[in-house]
């Protein structure tokens, strides 16, 4: 990507932009006009007099990324992330709207947790942040936190989950359920029963035997999936499946769906690409919940995603400070950061292999997540009169190796430290003001 010379300091930040010679959504070059925070036009040989110049030959533009699972981590555990720092790895990464986890310090289970969460969004400006709400209050799988307070506070909160822990009494989950319906909610459930889990360290298999770690059983995710579709059927409500990392979870989402009921899932960037046996030296990289699979999960996982079965691809992005990771395997905190390595990971494991086009990319990383997270003008089509949130990426870029220290994000807990990526985010528009420019943050 190259700019013109005559742009200015200021055109970098607010004003006109043609972008020129772009494949919009990997279809044929194209210009795009962006002006008054939309796109106000798309087609061959645009003329627009005064607006910054981007030469975006070779460049395709896909719709602004949305995550549907983000750890920003602040309040509480700023020590591992801000918003400030989050979002930024996030414009990065490609991203302009992202979906904040619940789990902070203090819980997001009242609307005053939500809303700092959402006006630090505001403040920074990089990506719009959307607030998820605790399921139960102080995430303790007792009692329903104040969804209806949540929904109407200023965060206008939709999306509901305890993630980190699993909303395990069925009671429970079926009244959160019920209740989110009234303002058109979803409810987002770890899928992780308890009981089957307690001490596990890796997925249950020839190399949790080999190391000597309590293992994880496929059945303890699957189990609680088939719960939940059931639940969200009887009671006609809206589920979404985080994370996940069996061959069976895809398979009974694959049922759930072909009964028409209400039921979307996501995967995340690592359980496509890693497997458990990764973890052979017991590098706690690649410790994460859930844990890193086999080759044949991670093929099925694959498949998902390319049929639709999977919906979504979200980060879980779970920045840990150097020491939470840096020590025995059994201490080692859960988690990983991939915010910005997300696109390439992706263009990898699905675009490289035929998988997926970059019609699907843009369907899987903006479209669908937009829609399960009800974030109003993001995932819509590079197309005139949408709001100008846009990603311009370059697949050709050269495999690069990851290097977590030039990561915008405060922790360094990448698996991909190391392993050659292709492909590069060259700029993300947030409504038409520039979040990201020549690979680099504005500002």
């Amino acid at each position: 990507m190259a700019q013109d010379e005559t742009v200015t300091q200021d055109e970098t930040v607010t004003g006109e932009w043609l972008i020129r010679g772009v494949s919009v959504v990997g279809g044929p070059a194209a210009d795009v006009h962006l002006a008054g925070g939309v796109i106000a036009a798309v087609g061959p040989n645009l003329a627009a007099p005064g607006a910054a110049v981007i030469e975006a030959a070779g460049l395709i533009a896909l719709p602004g990324l949305v995550d549907l699972h983000t750890h920003l981590r602040e309040p509480g555990r700023e020590d591992a992330e801000t918003v400030l720092t989050g979002t930024r790895a996030a414009a990065l990464g490609g991203y302009t709207a992202v979906h904040a986890m619940a789990n902070t310090e203090p819980v997001a289970d009242t609307a005053g947790v939500v809303e700092q969460v959402w006006r630090l969004g505001q403040q920074a400006g990089y990506v719009d942040v959307r607030p998820v709400g605790a399921v139960t209050v102080s995430l303790a799988g007792k009692h329903l936190a104040e969804l209806g307070a949540l929904a109407d506070s200023a965060a206008r909160v939709r999306v509901f989950s305890d993630d980190g822990f699993c909303v395990a009494d069925p009671l429970l989950m079926r009244r959160a359920l019920e209740y989110v319906k009234a303002f058109d909610g979803v409810i987002a459930q770890h899928a992780q029963e308890p009981r089957l889990t307690e001490g596990a360290q890796l997925n249950e298999g020839e190399m949790s035997s080999r190391l000597g770690l309590a293992g994880w059983p496929a059945a303890a995710e699957e189990a609680i999936i088939a719960r939940d579709c059931l639940l969200a059927a009887h009671v006609d409500a809206a589920l979404h499946v985080c994370h996940v990392s069996t061959a069976g979870s895809v398979e009974i989402i694959r049922w759930a769906k072909s009964k028409g009921w209400r039921v979307t899932a996501e995967v995340t960037p690592h359980h496509l690409l890693l497997t458990d046996d990764l973890a052979a030296e017991y590098d706690t990289a690649f410790k994460v919940n859930p844990p890193l699979r086999t080759q044949a999960d991670v093929d099925a996982l694959r498949a998902g995603l390319a049929d639709g079965t999977i919906d979504a691809v979200a980060t879980d992005h779970a920045p840990h400070p150097i020491e939470a990771k840096e020590t025995e395997w059994s201490a080692a905190a859960n988690g990983m950061t991939g915010l910005e390595t997300a696109l390439r990971v992706v263009q990898r494991a699905m675009v490289d292999t035929g998988l997926l086009d970059w019609a699907g990319v843009a369907d899987r990383m903006s479209a669908r997540p937009a829609a399960i997270g009800r974030v109003a003008g993001h995932g819509q089509p590079v197309e005139p009169g949408a709001p100008a949130n846009l990603t311009l990426y370059d697949p050709g870029a050269p495999p690069a190796p990851v290097d977590p220290r030039t990561h915008a994000s405060k922790s360094r807990n990448s698996p991909f430290a190391g392993m050659a990526l292709p492909g590069q985010v060259r700029a993300t528009f947030l409504r038409g003001t520039p979040t990201v420019l020549d690979g680099k943050v504005t500002r």
